[in-house]
C-alpha cells in the first residue's frame, strides 16, 4: 500500500477508483493554514496598505520581534502569497494578489 495515496471505490454503478495525493492535499492544507493565521492576515493588510514594505518597517509596525516577523514572512513567501524584490541591500516584500485572488476562486468553488 502506497502511503502517499489514498485510493477510494467509488459507487459500484460507475465502477471507477478515486485516487487521493496525500502529499499534494497536505501542502494544499499548508496553503490554506498559511493565510488562516490572525497575524499573518494584519501583515497581509499592513503590506498591501503600504504597497511594499521592509521586514524592519512591518515588525516596526506592528509591534513584533524581528524574528517573529521573519518566519511569518517566510510562511507566507513559501505559500505564495508574498512576493520580494532586492534593491541594494533591502528586500521589500509586497501582496501576490493574482495568489490571493486564486485562493479566493478554490475557497468558493470548494465551498459551494
Amino acid at each position: 500500500m502506497n502511503d502517499a495515496v489514498l485510493t477510494i471505490n467509488t459507487p459500484t454503478n460507475s465502477g471507477s477508483i478515486l485516487k487521493l495525493d496525500l502529499v499534494n492535499l497536505k501542502k494544499a492544507s499548508l496553503v490554506l493554514r498559511s493565510v488562516n493565521h490572525k497575524l499573518r492576515q494584519q501583515i497581509l493588510k499592513l503590506i498591501d496598505e503600504h504597497g511594499k514594505m521592509t521586514v524592519t518597517e512591518i515588525y516596526v509596525k506592528l509591534r513584533l520581534e524581528q524574528s517573529v516577523a521573519s518566519q511569518h514572512l517566510a510562511i507566507l513567501r513559501k505559500a505564495g502569497f508574498v512576493k520580494t524584490d532586492r534593491d541594494g541591500k533591502f528586500i521589500y516584500y509586497s501582496v501576490n494578489t493574482n495568489r490571493l485572488e486564486e485562493l479566493d476562486k478554490f475557497v468558493k468553488d470548494l465551498i459551494s
